[in-house]
């Protein structure tokens, strides 16, 4: 059997960067997308350092066409694209009555209608070779909420729904749409959105059970899991990986 082939938004760095190489290190070839190509490729020299497969192909989420590129080059260069990792996510924490409508739109546009660009354009490769696996990174502030969070968690919600909704339209294709819900976790956007509350990490370690934020790691497993073949009559479900802190 060839290789499974991986298309990953946002992995250029954190939990989108760790997921590239535990994907890479089960076996499967990777495209590493994100909007800072010098962090893709960053990534890149990662996988191959530990003996993995990966091109850097630049995408912006947000903007159909660029996905719509994306896809074409990832598609000539390894002949088919397997696996859909919806990771690319951005957020400003900040009551919701100080937040601005412009920033609104770019937490849903990046959030949301990145994973729903896509799905557009890839689904229709995988129901053409016959074979996929989307699994896409929610939030459990989209199930429980999060105070200074209302529009990503919103976003995230989203995200869950939409998610099951593909998960039915794609069962007669034999397509697995799943979800990774993480909670907190200790990541370079949790440092820059947790930066205005020095408190807020050791508020958190305290509130979760197992005593710890989540490691990148820790979400890529969850991926890796839904990924593989071990999963494959599992479709529609979102598994929350945060330690305990939520339990829905």
């Amino acid at each position: 059997m060839t290789k499974r082939v991986a298309f990953i938004t946002g992995a250029g760095r954190g939990i989108g960067r760790e997921i590239a190489r535990t994907l890479a290190s089960r076996g499967m070839d990777i495209i590493v997308t994100d909007v800072n190509i010098d962090n893709a490729n960053e990534t890149v020299s990662l996988v191959e350092k530990e003996g993995g497969k990966a091109a850097a192909v630049y995408c912006d989420v947000t903007r159909l066409e660029s996905v719509k590129e994306a896809v074409g080059a990832s598609v000539a260069h390894f002949g088919k694209i397997d696996v859909l990792v919806n990771n690319a996510g951005w957020d400003k924490v900040e009551p919701f009555l100080k937040s601005e409508p412009s920033t609104w739109k770019l937490i849903m546009d990046i959030n949301l209608m990145g994973q729903i660009h896509t799905c557009k354009e890839i689904l229709p490769v995988m129901i053409e070779n016959g074979y996929g696996k989307v699994i896409n990174i929610a939030s459990d502030s989209g199930r429980v909420g999060s105070s200074g969070e209302a529009v990503y968690s919103a976003a995230k919600g989203g995200v869950i729904a939409f998610t099951k909704t593909m998960a039915r339209e794609m069962a007669r294709h034999k397509i697995n749409v799943n979800c990774v819900s993480p909670g907190p976790s200790n990541t370079p956007l949790f440092e820059e959105i947790g930066s205005y509350n020095e408190g807020i990490a050791t508020a958190l370690e305290k509130a979760i059970p197992f005593r710890r934020l989540a490691q990148p790691s820790d979400i890529a497993n969850g991926v890796a899991f839904l990924a593989s073949e071990e999963a494959d009559y599992v479709t529609g479900q979102t598994i929350s990986v945060n330690g305990g802190l939520a339990m829905v």
